[in-house]
Parts: C-alpha cells; structure tokens; sequence
C-alpha cells in the first residue's frame, strides 16, 4: 500500500467533514417531516442520536487523518533539512 500525499489526506479530511454536515442536514429534514406524535418524539430522537454517534465516528477518523498528515509534513519537513 502506497502512503497518501499530504494533499490526499487532506481532501479526506474534507470530504469527511461534508459527509458529517450531509449527515446532520438529512437528520434534520428527516425530525422535521414527521408528524407531531408521542411516537414519533422517540424516533426523532433516535435519529439525531444516530446522528451525533455517525458524526462522531467521522470526526474521529478525520483527527486520525489529520494526525498522519501532521507526521508526514513532519518527516517532510526533517527529510529537508537533512538534505541540506
């Protein structure tokens, strides 16, 4: 397995971070287009959770992504000034 470039890391990151907006949006519409019922108070609110536990899954991997970026721009970085 090749390493990810810095770049592609970050379009990763980027691209998890708008799969959790898109997550919290359809969350939203969904609570909104169910009628006022005690049921459906319940389902509402299994949706935002399952909401906020798809996002926080997302942001986990994205601080993983960001923490390889972080070390190669390091190792970059050391290569560099090793070579001068």
């Amino acid at each position: 397995m090749l390493t990810p470039t810095t770049a592609e890391l970050r379009t990763a990151i980027e691209v998890l971070k708008k799969l959790g907006e898109r997550i919290n949006t359809d969350a939203a519409h969904s609570v909104i287009q169910l009628p006022d019922t005690s049921l459906n108070d319940h389902y509402a609110g299994r949706i935002e959770v399952r909401a906020i536990e798809q996002t926080n899954r997302i942001e986990t991997v994205a601080g993983q992504l960001k923490n390889w970026r972080d070390e190669l721009l390091q190792q970059r970085r050391q290569n560099v000034s090793q070579s001068v």
